[in-house]
């Protein structure tokens, strides 16, 4: 048995003892040390993913931990390994899985919203979603990795080039983390975003900050670019707002990556697309190669994680955590540690 947070109905999460499953045929037990909350827990928090989670569900899927018991059949690993998670699992049958898209497989289980999650004691997943994590690297550090995954991902998708001007609109954790993979790539970037203390931490790591509220970001961009716009935006904010700017600041064959989960269709400027004859793609997810680049990048500190790290709780707080996040204000990351708990409450 072992200690888990559980989403129950909208906005309402409990801490529960739950079943342990053992591994079974190539699968394998992880001890979570620290797992992110992200947006898309937030959603479902709120009750806006009913439809898809089905309660009581573990939530969680930014995650680091330790192996601990190995199910028949997995090689390669032993206990004791650092890990972390790609927390998909495909059918390989379908028209995206042939094809070779594999991380949008049109059947796909997202571990941690499809089925249960990393925020407990103890995992069984697949062993064949393990990435594994250097050994000194940090366990709250390497609970970025997934995030960061995403964000190269994203930066890949739209194709960033040295020597390129990006604009993330949205400085939120996946934002900033874009705005860093990017200049680790050679592009200059800017972030717009209204919250002043991620602003501030946008600076602090020495990546300008504009506030849409009272500055002219087209404008802003115009001057940086000499007046031919950004090559490339990333729209992050999931603001009506947000993507009019990302349209805005874009130059002729300019690139808009599609980043943030919009709950209801947006208006999209097309005569901009027409007239600039812009490019749209979305992005979502990562395959292993994103995740593996994700690690070397937390792990050598292009990605300073830890500075993203806005407070890390016990198990048994986790409720308390979701609550904070909604309220935004002075916060980027919260991380659970699941091993605060652990001692009498897992067996």
């Amino acid at each position: 048995m072992a200690l888990a947070v559980r989403y129950k109905a909208a906005r309402t999460l409990e801490t529960a003892v739950v079943e342990a499953a053992s591994p079974g045929p190539g699968e394998v037990e992880l001890a979570p040390a620290y797992v992110g909350i992200c947006g898309t827990d937030l959603h479902i928090f709120h009750g806006d993913m009913d439809a898809r989670v089905a309660a009581p569900a573990v939530l969680g899927h930014e995650m680091s931990g330790r192996v601990t018991r190995l199910g028949p059949g997995v090689t390669g690993w032993r206990p004791g390994d650092a890990v972390t998670v790609m927390p998909l699992r495909w059918d390989d049958t379908c028209p995206a899985c042939l094809a070779g898209y594999q991380h949008v497989c049109q059947h796909l289980d997202f571990i941690g919203i499809d089925s249960p999650g990393a925020m407990q004691q103890r995992w069984t997943v697949p062993a064949s979603t393990l990435i594994r994590l250097p050994q000194s690297l940090a366990l709250d550090r390497a609970a970025l990795v997934e995030p960061t995954a995403v964000a190269v991902h994203d930066v890949g998708r739209a194709g960033v080039a040295r020597g390129e001007r990006v604009v993330v609109v949205g400085g939120g954790p996946v934002g900033l983390l874009i705005a860093l993979v990017a200049r680790a790539a050679g592009a200059h970037v800017r972030v717009v975003e209204l919250n002043a203390h991620r602003r501030q931490l946008a600076e602090e790591l020495g990546i300008t900050a504009w506030d849409p509220a009272d500055d002219d970001v087209p404008a802003l961009v115009g001057v940086w670019t000499g007046g031919a716009g950004a090559e490339v935006a990333f729209e992050v904010s999931g603001a009506a707002g947000g993507v009019d700017t990302a349209v805005d600041v874009l130059g002729v064959r300019g690139r808009l990556c599609q980043v943030a989960i919009h709950p209801r269709p947006r208006e999209v400027n097309l005569h901009r697309f027409f007239w600039r004859e812009l490019t749209l793609v979305g992005a979502r997810l990562y395959d292993r190669s994103d995740f593996e680049l994700a690690v070397a990048l937390v792990a050598d500190g292009t990605i300073p994680a830890e500075r993203l790290i806005s407070k890390v709780v016990p198990l048994t707080r986790a409720p308390s955590a979701f609550e904070a996040l909604e309220g935004g204000g002075n916060v980027m990351k919260i991380l659970v540690n699941c091993t605060d708990d652990i001692q009498g409450a897992a067996v």
